[in-house]
């Protein structure tokens, strides 16, 4: 797990600083960044049935060897100047068809292997993946891509694709198999209408990926900020999102000892609220010292986000539907992220105080919508 989302980290970052490298458009950034998650979060509810159906390590084993092999692609037609934009954009969707595999698969061994009064301990460390992997990723995709340009970066993240291949190779799998053995795509159109019509799954849907749409703004944002208006390096870049990796590190270690149920909403809500007013000092003096301490306090609040979420969805849900449920789940939490990153590119473009104000609105909508929608039982 550890490794496939160092890995992804990298890539998110490298792509964009390859785009801002070779093309120089930060609306082609984002919207390589778009196609890069959409395509797959498309096909998610069939990825969900696949894994309740067929287990999960085959097939989280194909998704990186996927990665691996198009990454490599990637690199070696820039090395050899013979990647036009439209070629690029076609590999980055179509690698993207098969994330979900393991992004899904990984998420849904959790609930699976931990007994229920240990959720919030393990969803901490579930989500110290993520955020042990965002220090580490963007730290090692800046230095790289600094020194090997974004070919290199590319590389890196392919051998650590190649390298979490090996390991789910030999680990152990847990399932849960479909009962019902009607065709795929139905069994996939059943977890679709199972979330939309879960009051909890579907309050989510709506307060999370309004809330993405301002993540993936300022995703786009800060590497615009640090480039084009302060004169920083892609070192720079890597080592702030790095930062905030380790601020969310801590935070989620410290939440994940806490009891969250019957709190998850104020603690979702009260995130967003914070980590948007730190964003919005940005738009009163924009240096380096405020998106410091901007990224910081979001890193300190994700511990309060993503603990509650994770349990909330894991005990709102029967254990029957968690390939597909959380398949379309998190496909739809997570939709905005880059939807909010083809958005930013262009509103970058035209300025990053621009974009940032946006990025404000969604999020205070996003709190609002985790108020209104999600029950409170």
């Amino acid at each position: 797990m550890l490794l496939g989302r160092v890995a992804s980290q990298m890539v998110s970052l490298v792509l964009v600083l390859l785009v801002l490298e070779r093309y120089g458009s930060p609306a082609l950034a984002g919207l390589a960044t778009f196609l890069s998650l959409a395509p797959g979060l498309a096909v998610s509810p069939i990825a969900g049935t696949l894994l309740d159906r067929y287990g999960r390590r085959r097939l989280i084993l194909l998704d990186y060897l996927v990665a691996t092999v198009a990454l490599l692609l990637l690199a070696s037609l820039s090395l050899a100047n013979a990647l036009p934009v439209p070629l690029f954009l076609f590999i980055v969707a179509a690698q993207s068809l098969t994330f979900p595999l393991s992004t899904v698969g990984m998420r849904t061994l959790f609930p699976l292997v931990v007994p229920r009064p240990l959720w919030e301990r393990a969803n901490a460390i579930d989500s110290n993946g993520y955020a042990a992997s965002s220090i580490v990723g963007p730290a090692i995709a800046g230095a790289v891509v600094a020194a090997f340009h974004g070919e290199g970066g590319l590389v890196a993240a392919a051998i650590a694709f190649a390298l979490a291949a090996v390991v789910a190779a030999g680990a152990p799998d847990a399932e849960i198999r479909d009962v019902e053995h009607g065709p795929i795509l139905r069994a996939a159109w059943d977890g679709v209408v199972h979330v939309a019509r879960h009051p909890t799954l579907r309050g989510l849907a709506i307060g999370v990926s309004v809330g993405n749409l301002g993540n993936g703004i300022l995703f786009i944002t800060i590497p615009v900020i640090v480039l084009q208006r302060l004169g920083g390096t892609t070192v720079l870049v890597g080592q702030l999102f790095a930062l905030m990796g380790v601020a969310a590190f801590v935070s989620v270690l410290v939440v994940g000892r806490i009891g969250t149920e019957g709190r998850e909403r104020p603690f979702m809500i009260g995130s967003v609220l914070v980590g948007a007013a730190a964003v919005a000092f940005l738009l009163v003096r924009m240096d380096l010292a405020i998106l410091v301490a901007a990224l910081l306090i979001r890193g300190a609040t994700e511990g309060l986000y993503d603990v509650p979420m994770f349990t909330l969805r894991q005990r709102r849900t029967d254990p029957a539907w968690l390939g597909r449920a959380f398949a379309v789940s998190m496909s739809l939490n997570f939709i905005g992220y880059p939807i909010g990153a083809a958005i930013g590119g262009t509103l970058a473009a035209a300025g990053p105080e621009l974009a940032l104000s946006v990025g404000l609105v969604f999020w205070l909508v996003a709190a609002a919508s985790l108020y209104l929608f999600v029950p409170r039982a």
